[in-house]
């Protein structure tokens, strides 16, 4: 698959999954719902690999790349099932939106990334303004949104770190192989956190929140985790962050849409000065970049020019 068609489906997971993982959690609880998604993915990407005859390693490389991909697959995904019960779906994508900022930030320091140019300081100032903004709403809300929002900045985080340091190692393993292998070191927390925190499977699964399991488990997990890392393989973390840049808005849409929830002015506001900031991060550079290539080099002057010659 090339580069450009793998980020068109990413960004069309990535703005269908945070309105699919609320739907996933009503009436059956947020373990049910995260267990059975990594379950039924891991299956699916297992399945995957065994088709494309890409068996799991177990070496130490292989091994550590793993753990470094459950990092994401269960800190970040554990976190915003939790928080997806107190905040709006559309808040989700957000926040993560915000990952090209942390993401530069981390890359800056743990790979030497020189992103931190005056435009991209400006737009972590316009990204920390507008999560403010959000944070604003979220506490007239109530303390229980206020909070989810923090733990979505945290798993936000966690995302952006897990990227960061797969790509510091770079295994070498073809990214179906990185994911069934995270989500296997990934299922051991989450199958102790639904023991722990008292989880329980439903005597009975609503037809709605069965589909999205089946959809976040089959499509997001095992298509867009798969591409995600296809995608991180081939590109810096900050090129792949501008996936972040369309989905908000495109699941703030469909939140409004599809799930009644209102965006409101605040929000709006916020979400504004996340997108701005995600322009001057990284579209504008990109623009300018463009810019450069394109403009035409002057011609050699030919020899002897400055000596007032003539060429033949």
């Amino acid at each position: 698959m090339s580069i450009p068609a793998a980020y068109t489906a990413v960004i069309i997971i990535w703005s269908t999954t945070p309105l699919a993982i609320k739907w996933s959690t009503e009436e059956v609880g947020f373990l049910f719902g995260a267990v059975s998604r990594m379950t039924l993915g891991f299956v699916c990407v297992y399945a995957l690999t065994r088709l494309r005859g890409e068996p799991l390693r177990f070496d130490r490389v292989a091994l550590r790349a793993y753990a470094l991909a459950a990092l994401g697959i269960y800190g970040a995904m554990f976190s915003t099932y939790w928080a997806a019960q107190h905040v709006p779906s559309g808040w989700i994508s957000l926040i993560f939106g915000l990952s090209p900022l942390l993401t530069a930030l981390l890359a800056a320091m743990l790979l030497g990334e020189r992103a931190l140019t005056p435009s991209r300081l400006l737009a972590q100032l316009c990204g920390v303004a507008g999560l403010a903004v959000i944070f604003a709403r979220s506490v007239d809300v109530g303390p229980t949104a206020a909070l989810a929002t923090l733990v979505l900045v945290a798993a936000t985080t966690c995302h952006a770190l897990s990227a960061v340091l797969l790509k510091r190692q770079d295994a070498g393993l073809p990214a179906s192989t990185l994911v069934a292998g995270g989500l296997l070191v990934a299922l051991v927390p989450y199958y102790l956190s639904f023991w722990l925190l008292g989880g329980s499977v439903p005597d009975a699964v609503p037809a709605y929140v069965l589909g999205s399991i089946l959809y976040l488990g089959a499509i997001a997990t095992t298509c867009g985790f798969t591409l995600y890392y296809f995608i991180l393989h081939r590109q810096s973390p900050t090129q792949l962050a501008m996936i972040a840049f369309v989905a908000p808005v495109s699941a703030l849409t469909l939140g409004n849409v599809l799930n009644g929830e209102v965006i409101g002015v605040r929000v709006a506001l916020g979400a504004l000065l996340v997108l701005v900031a995600l322009f001057l991060h990284e579209v504008w550079p990109a623009m300018a970049r463009a810019r450069g290539r394109a403009k035409p080099r002057a011609e050699p002057a030919p020899p002897g020019a400055a000596r007032g010659e003539v060429a033949p």
